[in-house]
């Protein structure tokens, strides 16, 4: 497994908490669901990019 993935998603996880307690308790609570979401969407992003390396090799392994 991809270490380097694993700390960008950390990393990604830390900034979004940050930014949403920040915004939430400044009473700010559209803005902060709206930087979770972004944060959800920007590790699943970066998540199927790797799958599709993953099935590209399962594909050149079997020679599908």
């Amino acid at each position: 497994m991809n270490t380097e993935l694993l700390l960008k998603v950390a990393g990604i996880g830390i900034l979004v908490t940050i930014a949403y307690q920040i915004l939430n308790k400044s009473g700010r609570d559209e803005q902060a669901m709206l930087v979770s979401i972004s944060g959800i969407i920007i590790v699943l992003l970066m998540l199927v990019r790797e799958m599709g390396g993953l099935f590209d090799s399962v594909k050149s392994i079997f020679g599908l």
